[in-house]
């Protein structure tokens, strides 16, 4: 399929989120769009979906002018698209699932053998014939269910798909399998929109990229005439060089302390430390333990053994609540299932603490106090909504996690543990988040960053720590840090 947008205007209530933006791409090739959050690839693609309608523009499929009108509309033209949240009925089994429009034809009676039978060719045809047809589509792990929405996708004959953040929640190998299948649907001429904040993966798949800012179009290259340099400033108007602002901390006493610490079989004799205005990174190859050491640091998972130390203080944090009584605070891996309640404000959000400031000796709110707190934390966050009683399910991803970190910043922590604190945000918000750590620091707060972000690892961090099959395989000094020698450790194999 060849795909054509030319001059797509869409408002909302007066405020312009698309002008005259252009999009062209054809069957047979990954075409990836690129954009912080708020730079209108969402919008777009909804337009193109059918569940927007523009206010002006063109599209034409194949050389011919197409209205779409509705999702429906945009199925029965060959498009799809891959949500990062997946439309799956969870209780419904695979086979009903990939078939599922077939089901409520009338007057059409199902033959279950043929639908067990289509079901299982379709994942077959992709590579995935251990998955079981007749499978609550529910019970997959997440990996599985993208296949599933794939095959959806191939059974309505969809010869445009569009990903959008396909790998936000996928391990690295189930990754992999996501690329083999998406240039083998490259091969068979396919068109692929590709949605990604994560640059590695637009220069591994990407055949064309087009860059989108502020609801217009920046431009479209073929992948070669660039590099991640050229593409982020295209995207924020920074060099890759501004991605870190200057950190002036102090790095003054040991914090935090842990000894010995033996929490299952992920978290085997860690022992480490931090310090005031220091970011401490932790790094290793997923599954190494990074993310079960800090929960059961933060009290979220059983300690079995060892010794925890906040500023020479032996503490015991047998719950979140205790931890954060002892002034450490975690915000965590999942932001959707774990930072944030998505269907309430963000005011709520920000004081979902153990301990809210505003809430007086008789166990009233102070309000007043409150929202006004409330609003300067979300100012110096520079948090994009339209007020602080706007729920944080209506926000971005960049700043859902900036809702998220509202409440600790609240909680007046001593110690942060940020788990891959920028994971599916775009590179402007992951400007803010870094900022937001290095003013944090500057106060003397002590963080711990856990991330995969391997470019991220060693712009901010002031030491790492990094960590193999649940142990700390090495140390690494500032003047040690690189992405070879943290490779090394995390491999175990000589430097």
């Amino acid at each position: 399929m060849h795909l054509r947008m030319q001059n797509i205007a869409k408002s909302f209530g007066g405020v312009s989120a698309l002008r005259g933006v252009a999009l062209e791409a054809f069957g047979g090739e990954v075409h990836g769009l690129m954009g912080e959050n708020g730079a209108g690839k969402s919008t777009l693609m909804k337009i193109l979906a059918g569940a927007y309608r523009r206010d002006a523009g063109e599209i034409e499929l194949d050389g011919t002018l197409a209205e779409i009108t509705s999702p429906h509309d945009a199925f029965e033209k060959g498009i799809s698209v891959i949500y990062q949240e997946f439309s799956l009925a969870g209780h419904l089994s695979v086979a009903e699932n990939i078939l599922i429009e077939e089901l409520g034809k009338p007057g059409w009676r199902i033959n279950w053998g043929d639908l067990r039978a289509r079901a299982s060719a379709l994942l077959a045809e992709m590579g995935f014939e251990d998955i079981d047809p007749m499978q609550p589509a529910g019970e997959l792990p997440v990996a599985y269910q993208q296949v599933v929405e794939i095959c959806k996708a191939l059974s309505r004959k969809s010869r445009l798909l569009v990903f959008d953040e396909p790998t936000a929640v996928l391990t690295h190998h189930e990754t992999e399998r996501l690329f083999r299948l998406i240039k083998l649907l490259k091969s068979r001429g396919v068109c692929i929109l590709y949605i990604s904040h994560r640059l590695e993966e637009i220069f591994t798949l990407c055949d064309r990229v087009t860059v989108m800012k502020d609801g217009q179009t920046v431009g479209s290259w073929p992948i070669g005439e660039l590099d991640e340099r050229k593409l982020v400033q295209l995207m924020i108007g920074r060099e890759l060089s501004d991605l870190f602002p200057p950190r002036h901390a102090v790095i003054g006493e040991i914090l935090l302390a842990a000894e010995g610490l033996n929490a299952g079989p992920m978290v085997r004799d860690i022992s480490f430390h931090v310090r005031a205005g220091e970011v401490l990174g932790v790094s290793g190859l997923v599954g190494a333990g990074r993310t079960e050491t800090m929960r059961a640091v933060f009290g979220a998972d059983p300690l079995q053994s060892g010794i925890l130390r906040l500023k020479g203080r032996t503490i015991v944090n047998s719950s979140p609540g205790q931890a954060v009584a002892n002034g450490i605070g975690m915000l965590p891996e999942d932001r959707k299932q774990q930072g944030v309640l998505l269907d309430l404000p963000i005011r709520i959000n920000a004081m979902m603490t153990p301990a809210n400031p505003f809430i007086s000796a008789f166990g009233f709110i102070r309000n007043k106090a409150e929202i006004a707190a409330v609003e300067d934390i979300a100012k110096s966050l520079r948090v994009k909504s339209a007020g602080i009683d706007a729920t944080a399910g209506s926000l971005s991803g960049g700043n859902q996690q900036k809702v998220a970190l509202m409440k600790w910043i609240a909680a007046s922590c001593n110690v942060l543990i940020f788990d891959e604190p920028t994971r599916g945000v775009d590179i402007g918000a992951k400007v803010e988040i870094y900022r937001v750590m290095n003013e944090l620091a500057e106060a003397g707060t002590a963080i711990v960053m856990i991330s995969s972000d391997m470019l991220e690892v060693v712009g901010m961090s002031d030491r790492v720590i990094v960590m193999r099959q649940g142990t700390i395989a090495g140390e690494l000094q500032k003047n040690q840090i690189s992405e070879e020698a943290i490779i090394h450790l995390a491999m175990g194999t000589e430097a």
